[in-house]
C-alpha cells in the first residue's frame, strides 16, 4: 500500500488512481459477487489481455483493494476477491450502475 504521502491531496484524484481505468472497475464489479478465478476473470472481461488483467490485479492488492489466494494444490488453484477495504468501494460500483442504467433509460425516450 502506498503512504499518505504518495497519495493525492485531493481525495477524489486518491480515488481514481485506486479505480481508475475501465478495467479495475469491471474487475471490482465481478469481484462484488464472489472470488473468481483468473481464468474465469479473463473470459468473462472481454477484450483484457492476460498482462493488463495480471498488472491491474496485483496493483489492486498492492492497493489493499483485493486479495489472492493460493489453494496450494495440484493443478494449481488459485482466487481473487475483494478485502474489507476493496469491498468499501462497492458503494461507488453501485452508484455507477444505478447511473449507467438511467442514463439508457433516457436514452431510449
Amino acid at each position: 500500500m502506498k503512504t499518505k504521502d504518495e497519495l493525492p491531496a485531493c481525495p477524489v484524484a486518491t480515488a481514481v488512481s485506486l479505480i481508475g481505468g475501465k478495467w479495475k472497475l469491471l474487475i471490482l464489479r465481478n469481484l462484488k459477487e464472489r472470488p473468481w478465478r483468473f481464468n474465469e476473470l479473463q473470459r468473462d472481461l472481454d477484450g483484457i489481455s492476460q498482462k493488463v488483467l495480471t498488472d491491474s490485479l496485483r496493483q489492486m492488492i498492492d492497493d489493499g483493494l483485493a486479495y489472492r489466494h493460493d489453494f496450494r494444490e495440484m493443478p494449481p488453484k488459485v482466487e481473487y476477491g475483494l478485502t474489507d477495504l476493496g469491498r468499501q468501494m462497492l458503494p461507488i460500483i453501485d452508484d455507477l450502475a444505478e447511473f449507467g442504467n438511467y442514463y439508457k433509460s433516457v436514452l431510449k425516450q
